[in-house]
């Protein structure tokens, strides 16, 4: 049989698929679903630093500092229980780690470097093998340039690398001024991995009610172009891992972003829309791909079609967009 196996983070995975955050990685049942389906590894679903924060400061002080972003989130959290919500939490990494083999990355969603890193703590106490950071730094705030947005990573991850030892990896975003030179950076702040893209919450209007509503909650398949391309530029260039997220439907997507230069990929739509045994779906796609090719392991076909290694690195840049036009 072909070897299926991966390292992330220094991790050993059974397979290049990972669980990404979501509702389906919330209940150790699902988790152990998923590890029978053949994930690698989960994403236990995230953590908002505003919870973090509210469980620290009850009166809500700290919410309304200056270097607070979004204050407007404590009217959701005034009421809420919760103490409750990260006590579940911590509990649920224990139970992963007693019950399941594979690796369990605990995650936050964040948007400041102030007063929660602290509970990183706890969560590598509680036996989490690593810490992903999705880092919420959204450009609509015209009041901050590009380079403070920038910054706010280097911030929460030297915060958060302070407080444990496990390792991080960031979940981020396209919206850079200059998308690879960040990535580099980014690979250069001693974390140990990198996911592209984070797939944002996509507002909408409903013309008949005159309102705002949410729209697109799912990725579609067409998606996955985006971190396909941009894992094919910088995998030669990074000194950390990198995933690949969103529009991995199947395992010929998934083939693509390894032969990119991604050390794995996290699904979640296609868990909701295929069922848990999608995971195993895909893993027999990749095998039977493997033997057809002669590939023998992973790393035999990992990067293969990076920028630096195709036969046609320009097919990446800006060439390949004239061509493309210059036809249509």
């Amino acid at each position: 049989m072909s070897d299926l196996s991966t390292t992330y983070l220094g991790l050993k995975l059974k397979s290049p698929i990972i669980a990404s955050s979501s509702g389906l990685t919330n209940s150790l049942q699902d988790i152990k679903e998923l590890e029978a389906n053949g994930v690698g590894a989960v994403v236990l679903k995230s953590l908002f630093e505003e919870e973090i924060i509210t469980e620290m400061d009850r009166q809500m002080e700290a919410m309304h500092s200056e270097n607070y972003l979004y204050p407007e989130t404590m009217d959701y959290y005034e009421n809420y229980q919760v103490e409750d919500t990260l006590t579940s939490y911590l509990k649920l990494i224990r139970d992963c780690k007693n019950e399941v083999k594979i690796p369990v990355i605990a995650s936050i969603n964040c948007i400041t470097a102030h007063n929660w890193p602290y509970f990183a703590k706890s969560i590598q106490d509680a036996g989490a093998d690593a810490l992903e950071l999705n880092i919420f730094a959204s450009p609509s705030d015209m009041e901050r340039s590009g380079a403070e947005n920038e910054q706010l990573y280097f911030d929460i991850i030297s915060a958060v690398k302070k407080e444990v030892s496990v390792p991080i990896t960031i979940k981020i975003n396209h919206y850079f001024s200059n998308l690879a030179s960040m990535v580099k950076k980014l690979s250069l702040s001693g974390i140990k991995g990198i996911v592209l893209f984070n797939r944002y919450y996509s507002p909408d209007i409903d013309v008949e009610n005159m309102d705002v509503i949410s729209t697109h909650v799912f990725s579609d398949s067409s998606e996955y172009v985006l971190p396909l391309r941009w894992i094919a530029i910088t995998s030669s260039h990074v000194q950390c891992d990198l995933a690949a997220s969103t529009g991995i439907h199947d395992g010929r997507t998934m083939i693509k972003m390894i032969l990119a230069g991604a050390k794995a990929v996290q699904i979640a739509t296609t868990l909701y829309k295929n069922g848990m045994d999608q995971t195993a779906r895909m893993l027999v796609e990749l095998e039977r791909w493997m033997k057809r090719k002669n590939f023998e392991s992973i790393e035999d076909f990992r990067g293969k079609l990076n920028q630096v290694n195709a036969e046609n690195p320009a097919g990446y840049l800006r060439l390949q967009f004239m061509k493309h036009f210059s036809e249509v």
